[in-house]
């Protein structure tokens, strides 16, 4: 059976909505949009890891905690994410968390990441802040 190649114009995003890409953390990493919520950051963060998008991860990130550069994992395919839980980061807040598995390949083997992500907002826009610890 031959490997069928993605297609970011109709496949659904990998942030697990079921939306086309473009319709959904496309815009937002464009910068046609901003993300409405923390949980739409944080998913649009995970698409932007699964796509190699390092130019979005560092301008989703507060200043203060946000790394010079990122080295993304050769080799690592992300698969798939899973939100387990999230806390504000609504329209109204200010501040949000979310918790969520990212499942991923290294090496052909697979594993997942388990984190509890804050977010904030950052001169009106949604942001990384860190990961808290467990």
């Amino acid at each position: 059976m031959a490997k069928r190649h993605r297609n970011p114009a109709t496949d659904p995003c990998p942030c697990g909505t079921g939306q086309p890409y473009p319709d959904c953390c496309g815009k937002l990493h464009r910068g046609h949009a901003d993300a409405a919520t923390a949980e739409a950051l944080m998913r649009s963060r995970y698409t932007a890891y699964a796509l190699g998008d390092t130019t979005y991860l560092l301008r989703s990130w507060h200043t203060s905690t946000r790394p010079r550069r990122l080295h993304p994992e050769p080799g690592q395919r992300w698969t798939r994410l899973d939100i387990l839980h999230t806390d504000r980061g609504g329209l109204l807040d200010n501040t949000g968390t979310v918790t969520f598995q990212a499942h991923y390949r290294q090496a052909s083997r697979p594993a997942t990441l388990t984190e509890h992500s804050r977010f904030t907002r950052e001169h009106g826009r949604w942001v990384y802040l860190d990961a808290q610890p467990d």
